[in-house]
């Protein structure tokens, strides 16, 4: 709701900040229905259209910038109440702009709005002042002539917190997860063009899914999706700096030893930079396809908690017999050794025993992205590390973020389009934390101050290397 008398800057500010089809401006309805801007007699008209306007687009939670007066105590709590019964965000923006500003601006238009009518505006605008604060915004913007001076300058208005380097370990590391593989005639190519781009764009490392058919949240069936350890060989031999490992593999398509071996492996191939990612396993259709046993979900936990313990043994040194709280093993011969500790990172968050089994056997605990989620989520982790008498220090918290990442609002829009399927619009944005490089980057900083160590980003539309240019912009602002 943008609040401020004529020749206050609001049209010029919301042209700025929103997308044309996000602004609904009085002016600009009385030129639909009457002569133009300035012809007053179509305001009941104009105002009609836009309340429905307004109503349509809460009720679909798309954005929704009102630009008029907004000097109407009775308009402004109508418009609140709209946008509270449909469960949006209300934002006010106060336009302090000096009257000596608004008067000059006003005398150079076509039409000035007549001298005695701007007065009144500027003297409602105290009593809209002082009415703001208690009328139960979300929040009160103030815009004021300097920021409007940014604006036209091409510095925007957006007040970041001060941004921490990663290299201060203040900020989260972020791992390009790799869901989608349109690779055409070129697979080798195509994945080393992906890698590389992913080195120059400042990712920290490449985590690949592990499915043996695509999987519907993300392509079509009939979509290549590549056996993931021979793919991180193709990876590892590239010789980039990327960590590299899954996220995350079922426990259920390998016997424990033969994961351990591969993980092995490709640690020693990429210099000591591999994790592997573990889970229960979710999907029956493609247990079933491929003639996978897929036990029940209790015995798919128990078989999480052996494999990590089978992992470990068969990683430590020496080859000597195993016998532990749930493997044992008649000797443990395998080599290559990792030149590390390879990272485990438990998927799942059922808080009963997935993440009682991340608490006590864990390196890490991968959660969805949302704050409230996560913070939650990280609360329980804690309290089954201090019930198992570890440390919850030791067990990293990181999260598995799918957003829509557009280079403008408008390009942020058409993606959104592109992707939603049979979701509304709103719906999908707001799962998918749509948005631009900075909105992302806040998001990230939030969840890195609620203890998030590593973000895996996975690109809902990434078709090749062009791709990760957006992503690299927001890595630039962390």
């Amino acid at each position: 709701m943008l609040v401020g008398p004529s020749g206050a800057g609001k049209s010029t500010w919301a042209a700025a900040h929103f997308r044309a089809a996000e602004v609904v401006s009085s002016d600009a309805l009385r030129a639909v229905v009457g002569s133009g801007e300035h012809d007053l007699d179509a305001s009941g008209d104009a105002f009609s259209l836009l309340d429905q306007v307004v109503a349509a687009r809460l009720g679909r939670r798309l954005t929704v910038v009102v630009d008029t007066l907004g000097l109407d105590h009775a308009r402004r709590a109508d418009y609140l109440e709209r946008g509270r019964s449909n469960g949006m965000p209300c934002v006010a923006v106060l336009f302090e702009t000096p009257g000596a500003v608004c008067r000059e601006r006003n005398s150079g238009r076509d039409r000035p709005v007549p001298s005695r009518v701007l007065g009144q505006q500027l003297a409602a605008m105290d009593s809209a002042r002082s009415a703001l604060a208690s009328e139960g915004w979300d929040e009160v913007v103030t815009v004021t002539v300097e920021d409007q001076e940014r604006d036209r300058a091409g510095a925007g208005t957006r007040v970041e917190p001060a941004r921490r380097s990663r290299a201060d370990g203040a900020g989260p590391e972020v791992v390009l997860q790799v869901s989608r593989f349109p690779w055409g005639q070129d697979p080798a190519g195509w994945l080393r063009s992906v890698a590389l781009a992913a080195v120059e764009a400042g990712f920290g490392g490449i985590a690949l899914m592990d499915h043996l058919i695509q999987i519907p949240q993300v392509d079509r069936a009939w979509e290549p999706i590549p056996e993931p350890w021979v793919t991180l060989g193709m990876l590892a031999g590239l010789g980039t700096e990327l960590r590299l490992g899954t996220l995350v593999s079922p426990v259920t398509f390998r016997p424990a030893g033969v994961t351990a071996k591969a993980v092995a492996t490709l640690d020693v191939l990429c210099g000591g930079r591999a994790f592997v990612g573990l889970g229960a396993g979710w999907w029956e259709r493609e247990h079933l396809a491929f003639g996978v046993p897929f036990p029940p979900a209790s015995r798919r936990l128990d078989l999480l908690e052996q494999s990590i313990e089978t992992m470990r043994a068969l990683w430590a040194t020496g080859t000597k017999a195993y016998t532990g709280e749930r493997v044992s093993l008649p000797e443990t011969t395998a080599y290559p050794r990792p030149l590390g500790r390879p990272q485990v990172v438990v998927g799942g968050s059922g808080e009963v025993r997935t993440l009682r089994i991340a608490a006590r056997q864990g390196d890490a605990c991968n959660l969805p992205s949302d704050l409230d989620t996560v913070r939650h989520k990280a609360a329980v982790l804690a309290g089954h590390c201090e019930a198992a008498g570890r440390d919850p220090a030791e067990v990293a918290v990181t999260v598995l973020d799918v957003p829509v990442l557009g280079r403008d609002r408008d390009d942020t829009c058409r993606r959104v389009e592109r992707l939603r399927g049979r979701t509304d619009a709103a719906t999908y944005a707001r799962r998918h934390h749509a948005g631009e490089a900075h909105q992302h980057a806040r998001r990230y900083r939030e969840l890195a101050d609620h203890g998030v160590s590593t973000v895996f980003l996975a690109l809902p539309d990434l078709e090749g290397p062009d791709d990760l240019e957006r992503a690299a912009a927001l890595l630039r602002e962390l």
